[in-house]
């Protein structure tokens, strides 16, 4: 849209550039040029002598409220929004009435580090203030933004998620009974490879054409992952007493805590205590690798959207497979 035929609205040739005003009378307010996306808004606000409404000042106030009208925010699934939600509260707290054009990247390492206890929070900070940094790129209030390429914290935790071996895997199947809860969870979880809320989740109803449907909470992907023989043979003979597969007392769903408990005393039982649930997701994944699935493939099963989280998950058992097959083509041992 033309806006340069408003009035009182005046085009001034410096050396280098175009200035732009709105004059009136002996009061000149400068303007950003007529196609920039708040032009309307500082327009308006000259007009009546340069008075800014309560709520129109470029603060993380206003970022904060724009983002949550913004597709970006209405894309995100229900847990993430739970998840972000606790960081925009943070931050409208912490930040409010500054403004986003002067946050620099020294000012969100300090927030991730004064808030490293809360590990988990603290790396949410920085992946959050990122998105809110694009919101005002989009805005025209800024032109970089600050936490884009910063590391996230690690914890010991990260490394513990790997691969269950498979004589791990055999002692779990052994120690929890058919049809308990742990059992129950287990064959989901390495049978389809999804997180653990996701494995909570899946209902009888969800299964079709010798498969099962997965809209997971994470991403909000929707998926369908065929049976594999195990996991088909485990559903045959398993009664169905509640609406979810895996169920507790009386047929009721479980939550992660009515889940992770008796999973925890199979795992002290055989010695699996180093060896996580999330670990789950990984075995699947190596297991597909291999059994030599393509990236593509293993993203359908997984639901990961980059390249890098598969090689995350299924990194270490290729380049098994890769030295394996590297190796026995050395015409010298």
């Amino acid at each position: 849209m033309n806006h340069s035929d408003l009035p009182f609205l005046r085009k001034r040739a410096g050396r280098s550039k175009i200035y732009w005003y709105y004059e009136r009378d002996d009061r000149r307010t400068p303007l950003p040029a007529p196609d920039a996306p708040d032009f309307l808004q500082q327009y308006v606000l000259a007009k009546r002598g340069g008075h800014k409404p309560k709520g129109s000042e470029r603060t993380f106030k206003l970022l904060i409220l724009e983002y949550r009208r913004s597709p970006r925010w209405q894309r995100l699934a229900f847990r993430s929004k739970v998840d972000y939600d606790k960081v925009l509260v943070w931050a409208e707290d912490t930040f409010g009435d500054l403004r986003p054009e002067n946050m620099e990247r020294r000012h969100v390492i300090r927030a991730q580090a004064e808030n490293a206890a809360r590990m988990r929070f603290a790396n949410y900070i920085v992946q959050v203030l990122s998105v809110l940094f694009e919101q005002a790129i989009d805005l025209g209030w800024i032109t970089h933004n600050p936490a884009k390429g910063i590391r996230l914290l690690k914890s010991k935790s990260d490394s513990m998620h790997r691969p269950w071996p498979d004589a791990m895997i055999d002692a779990f199947t052994e120690a929890a009974p058919f049809g308990s809860v742990p059992r129950t969870v287990f064959e989901l979880a390495i049978g389809t490879g999804q997180r653990i809320g996701d494995v909570l989740r899946m209902c009888w109803d969800h299964i079709e054409d010798d498969g099962i449907t997965v809209k997971q909470g994470k991403t909000g992907t929707r998926l369908w992952l065929p049976f594999t023989p195990r996991l088909r043979a485990y559903l045959e003979a398993l009664p169905r007493v509640g609406a979810t597969i895996a169920t507790g007392p009386h047929g009721k769903a479980l939550n992660y805590q009515g889940a992770a408990q008796p999973i925890m005393v199979v795992r002290r039982k055989i010695g699996a205590v180093a060896y996580t649930i999330h670990g789950w997701r990984y075995t699947a994944a190596s297991h597909l690798a291999a059994a030599g699935a393509t990236d593509e493939e293993l993203q359908a099963i997984t639901g990961h959207k980059s390249r890098a989280m598969v090689v995350k998950y299924a990194g270490a058992q290729r380049q098994r497979a890769r030295a394996v097959s590297a190796q026995a083509k050395r015409e010298i041992g």
